[in-house]
């Protein structure tokens, strides 16, 4: 199993240490090159997604990307992935990959000084998560699943290979929600041997 990491911007290095605790190989798309070897699955940090999705571009990295995901490669995009990954932004016209059937709020928490810790329930495990600036998910589409709801507000879903959180696992020691991206990916390599 190999995981990529989009490095462009953001709290990337958080999701490297996080996978190598775990005896996970992964490594950094940084340019075309990067994103067009074999990989089993693919992390979108959070940071700010009008650059992430801007350097994309910029970079000729967003057709390579798009295509495996939408040929099933497993994602987990926190914060600012979650953003690039949704069908729409509720706050905003621009659309990013938009392959997850989800409508998402941007900057939902308000600024910097919205953040908060809270202990909640993952997948009906209670986890620290870490809100920084961070979106909800407005709402799903039938084939979404909720993982997580936090003040009546969507905060974690999966529809398919999409994993999504409207916060930052990455920023606490706690494991849970990576380990549920490697079954995933785990899950995905399964059905590829056939």
């Amino acid at each position: 199993m190999r995981i990529a990491v989009l490095a462009l911007q953001g709290a990337f290095i958080e999701h490297e240490q996080i996978l190598e605790e775990l005896g996970v190989e992964c490594f950094e798309i940084r340019q075309k090159k990067d994103a067009l070897v074999d990989f089993d699955g693919l992390i979108i940090p959070g940071g700010e997604s009008t650059t992430q999705g801007k350097l994309l571009h910029e970079l000729d990295i967003y057709d390579v990307l798009k295509s495996k995901i939408e040929a099933g490669m497993p994602v987990f995009g926190t914060c600012a992935g979650l953003i690039l990954l949704a069908e729409k932004i509720a706050n905003d016209d621009r659309k990013h990959f938009g392959t997850m059937k989800i409508e998402v709020v941007r900057n939902a928490y308000g600024r910097q000084l919205g953040s908060f810790d809270i202990c909640e329930k993952f997948d009906n495990k209670d986890i620290p998560m870490v809100f920084i600036r961070a979106p909800y998910i407005k709402s799903v589409d039938s084939s979404c699943e909720i993982l997580a709801v936090v003040d009546g507000k969507i905060v974690a879903a999966r529809d398919k290979n999409h994993l999504v959180t409207s916060f930052h696992p990455e920023l606490t020691s706690d494991t849970t929600v990576h380990e549920y991206f490697i079954s995933m990916v785990n899950e995905y390599l399964n059905n590829k041997r056939g």
